[in-house]
């Protein structure tokens, strides 16, 4: 066996195991979701035949949802369509199934957290290294005043501000985002603007914040003291001591940002009119749309679970003593 195959059996050991973990929380989210949305007081048969409707054509509809049926058998037949793609028919929009509505909102939220994502993670790493390295400094202190003024300002009021300033003031960029489906998202990247900057303002503080005060600790570590005493390059201490080891902690702070991004952009997505998951959610919420509220909630658990799987795996390969241990 050669020195790499000791190497990699562990970290194939790890995403393994982490992976089958992945899929028993999703079961179990799954089932506090199933439960949540059975106990919450209201009759879906009354919601779709409305308040004049007969006690036989409740019965009759309720019957034929399956809605009768004990809430464990319930429960086990939605997961065995959801785990063949079929998370059932919409009950907020009738004729169109959960999955048609999903994919489109979904889609559209990657785009924006990636797009968001993309903007954040260079200029926080970047200034939040440099910061790091020159605490004190005029640049340090402007910086850190900014970003603790992005940490503290509400959604809304960074949406409110941006649109003033690239819609009405200098007319750069529309104020609403809505999207036309029959064209594609590449075309109608202006539309993606606005949210992404408001979106990169309240994670770029944290993020940047983060990485300045990892490398501040790390730079002051007594290894990275040892190094430079023996005569290792600045470049090669800054590269591969300081900047390796203080973006692994900033790396799970991205991912459950970019967690938050996909699925809980209620307040960014409804200012701009944005078509995301955040306010195909609320939709559901307002029309009771239970089968919709169940796939949506199931999709924002599965990409934050995801996401902090990558950080994790991100983290082990930055950090040796971790793919040691």
């Amino acid at each position: 066996m050669g020195k790499g195959d000791g190497g990699r059996r562990p970290m194939l050991r790890y995403v393994s195991t982490r992976l089958v973990s992945i899929v028993l929380s999703l079961v179990v989210a799954s089932a506090m979701i199933f439960l949540i949305m059975n106990v919450i007081p209201g009759d879906v048969a009354q919601m779709i035949l409305g308040a004049d409707a007969s006690p036989e054509a409740l019965a009759a509809l309720r019957q034929s949802m399956g809605l009768d049926q004990n809430v464990a058998v319930r429960y086990f037949q939605w997961l065995a369509g959801v785990l063949q793609g079929d998370f059932g028919q919409s009950l907020g929009t009738p004729g169109f199934s959960v999955a048609y509505l999903l994919t489109d909102r979904l889609g559209n939220s990657l785009a924006l957290a990636a797009l968001a994502t993309a903007f954040v993670v260079p200029v926080a790493l970047v200034g939040g290294t440099y910061c790091g390295l020159n605490p004190g400094s005029p640049v340090d202190r402007i910086v850190s005043f900014f970003s603790m003024i992005w940490i503290s300002l509400p959604e809304f009021a960074s949406a409110v501000f941006l649109i003033m300033i690239f819609s009405k003031a200098l007319g750069l960029l529309p104020s609403m985002s809505g999207l036309d489906l029959q064209m594609s998202l590449a075309s109608q990247w202006k539309a993606f603007i606005l949210p992404a900057l408001t979106l990169s303002l309240i994670t770029m503080g944290y993020v940047l914040r983060m990485v300045r005060a990892g490398v501040i600790e790390v730079a002051n570590s007594e290894y990275v003291r040892i190094a430079r005493l023996s005569g290792v390059s600045r470049g090669t201490v800054l590269r591969k001591y300081i900047i390796r080891n203080a973006l692994a902690p900033s790396i799970a702070i991205i991912a459950m940002n970019t967690g938050w991004m996909i699925g809980g952009l209620v307040v960014v997505e409804t200012i701009f009119a944005f078509p995301g998951l955040g306010t195909l959610l609320l939709q559901a919420v307002v029309q009771r749309d239970v089968p919709l509220i169940q796939a949506a909630a199931l999709c924002s658990v599965a990409a934050y679970m995801l996401l902090n799987f990558v950080a994790d795996v991100l983290t082990i390969l930055l950090t040796p003593q971790l793919r040691l241990d």
